[in-house]
């Protein structure tokens, strides 16, 4: 059985329903969040938890035969910087210490394409070393600090590190209006009869749809073997603004969805995640292309508030 920390959420769920697909049993743990998805209903176990509890933490094992954990728990920063590291640390830290206590075979923690912030590429790979940036979010900061702590706590446990580089990912269950991610209140503008503001047309880069987020991630927990501790999750390739609202335009002709020319910022492209590391050790490539991605959540959305 796979354990999959914040499994009610956006990427979490998404993971979940993959590993089930694949004939997995999985168990997830919920804390702020209770209801679930309805493509999980009735095929998850679902387990209240707040994974900064450690004795909460390590009881699952006397209901569960856990042979592998997903960590993608985490809270959202609040004013103080100290109580948000505090909270998301002693959460790695539990989950950590239970991969270890458990003898799990994998142990999976996500991490964010922002590690590559610094970088002047705009094609991000695993490689690349990670520059001594200032990084502009505290999830950011703490996803690049998740990397060696996780590494260095398994070594030498016979637990497999796994870090789960996520990319600019959007898709069912994440907030309409978020403000993490441009694509989901654009298209509930538009669902909502109003005219968007308008995007320039060349902006863009990195950008992954939630099932394939999720599908990507089963695939290494799942992989018989893997070659690396650290892989980049994303589509793989680039997209553009151009791309979405055509996309867009084509299934919801009511409001006027209009585009500047170029990039906000100037000649030049947006960095993206390449995923051939992914792709040769899983088989793994994207279901879904801008267009697809943007029916398959206008489709979602009709019965769905997020």
């Amino acid at each position: 059985m796979i354990l999959v920390t914040g499994g009610l959420g956006m990427i979490g769920a998404h993971t979940a329903r993959a590993l089930l697909d694949l004939g997995h049993e999985v168990v997830v743990t919920a804390h702020r969040r209770s209801e679930v998805p309805s493509f999980l209903a009735g095929r998850v176990i679902v387990e209240p938890l707040d994974v900064t509890d450690r004795d909460a933490f390590l009881a699952l094992a006397a209901r569960h035969d856990i042979s592998d954990i997903v960590h993608l728990a985490g809270s959202i920063p609040g004013k103080d910087p100290v109580d948000f590291f505090r909270t998301d640390m002693t959460g790695l830290l539990n989950a950590l210490d239970a991969a270890r206590t458990w003898g799990v075979r994998r142990f999976a923690v996500a991490g964010s394409i922002g590690v590559y912030i610094g970088r002047s590429e705009t094609r991000w790979h695993e490689e690349l070393a990670l520059p001594a940036a200032d990084v502009p979010l505290l999830i950011i900061a703490f996803k690049k600090a998740v990397e060696p702590l996780t590494t260095h706590s398994l070594q030498g446990t016979g637990v497999q590190p796994l870090v789960l580089r996520i990319g600019s990912t959007w898709g069912p269950l994440m907030d309409p209006e978020s403000p993490f991610n441009h694509i989901p209140p654009y298209i509930s503008a538009a669902l909502r009869g109003e005219r968007p503001q308008p995007l320039y047309a060349d902006d863009g880069g990195d950008s992954c749809y939630a099932p394939d987020a999720g599908r990507a991630i089963a695939l290494l927990m799942t992989a018989k073997t893997l070659r690396h501790d650290t892989y980049n999750v994303s589509s793989g390739r680039p997209s553009t603004n151009r791309e979405l609202v055509t996309a867009l335009r084509a299934i919801t002709p009511g409001p006027r969805l209009d585009l500047l020319p170029g990039r906000q910022s100037g000649p030049g492209d947006d960095p993206y995640l390449d995923i051939t590391r992914l792709t040769h050790d899983t088989g793994f490539t994207p279901a879904f292309d801008v267009a697809a991605a943007v029916a398959d959540y206008v489709a979602w959305r009709a019965g769905n508030s997020r």
